[in-house]
C-alpha cells in the first residue's frame, strides 16, 4: 500500500485546481470539495446534487465510518455548487462520467493523479492527497489538532498530526533550528 502526500504548496494547490479547470468543472468540483472539505473520495463520488444544491450545509453519513457528518459549505464552494447544478436534476449523482454513470473512485483517482503529474508534483499523490492537504492546511492556518481530530474521526491527535505528515515536519523544523 503506497502512502499519499499531502499538497503543502499553495502554488502547487493553485496549478492543479488550472489544470482541472480546462479540463472541465466536474473535475475542477471533485478537487475542490476534496481539498476544502476533508472527505474520503468514497464519500465525495457518493453525493448526490440534492446534497449540494440549495443548501448551506453537507449532511452525509460517512461511508467507511457510518457516522453521520455535518459541515456548512464554504465560500469557495458556494459558488461552484450554483453554477453547476443549476441546470441539473435534484435526483442525479453529483460526479457522472460522459456515459452518465455515476463516477466512481478509480476514475477520481487517475483525474486527481494526471492533474497533479501534470502540474508537475513530486509528491506520492492519491484520492486520498486532497483529504490530507485540506487537513494540512488546516492545521497550519488553526494550529487546532483537536478540531481536525473530530473533523477526521481520528482516535487521538498523534495519529492526525501522522496523517497529515506535521510530525515529521516539527520534527525536522526542530533538528534544523537547535544548534547548540
Amino acid at each position: 500500500m503506497t502512502v499519499v502526500e499531502p499538497i503543502k504548496n499553495l502554488k502547487d494547490i493553485r496549478k492543479v485546481e488550472k489544470i482541472l479547470a480546462k479540463q472541465n468543472k466536474r473535475n475542477l468540483l471533485l478537487f475542490t470539495i476534496g481539498t476544502n472539505c476533508g472527505l474520503r473520495i468514497s464519500d465525495i463520488v457518493a453525493l448526490n446534487v440534492d446534497d449540494v444544491k440549495n443548501k448551506i450545509y453537507i449532511q452525509i453519513t460517512e461511508k467507511k465510518t457510518g457516522k453521520f457528518k455535518k459541515f456548512p459549505i464554504n465560500s469557495k464552494l458556494k459558488p461552484m455548487f450554483e453554477e453547476y447544478t443549476k441546470n441539473l436534476s435534484f435526483e442525479k449523482p453529483l460526479f457522472e462520467t460522459k456515459f452518465k454513470n455515476r463516477l466512481d473512485r478509480f476514475a477520481a483517482y487517475h483525474i486527481i493523479k494526471n492533474a497533479c503529474k501534470t502540474a508537475g508534483l513530486r509528491e506520492k499523490v492519491g484520492t486520498h492527497t486532497m483529504r490530507k492537504t485540506f487537513g494540512y492546511h488546516h492545521y497550519k492556518k488553526f494550529k487546532d489538532i483537536a478540531i481536525l481530530q473530530k473533523i477526521f474521526n481520528h482516535s487521538n491527535p498523534a495519529t492526525t498530526l501522522r496523517y497529515i505528515g506535521i510530525e515529521q515536519d516539527e520534527i525536522d523544523e526542530s533538528y534544523n533550528n537547535f544548534i547548540l
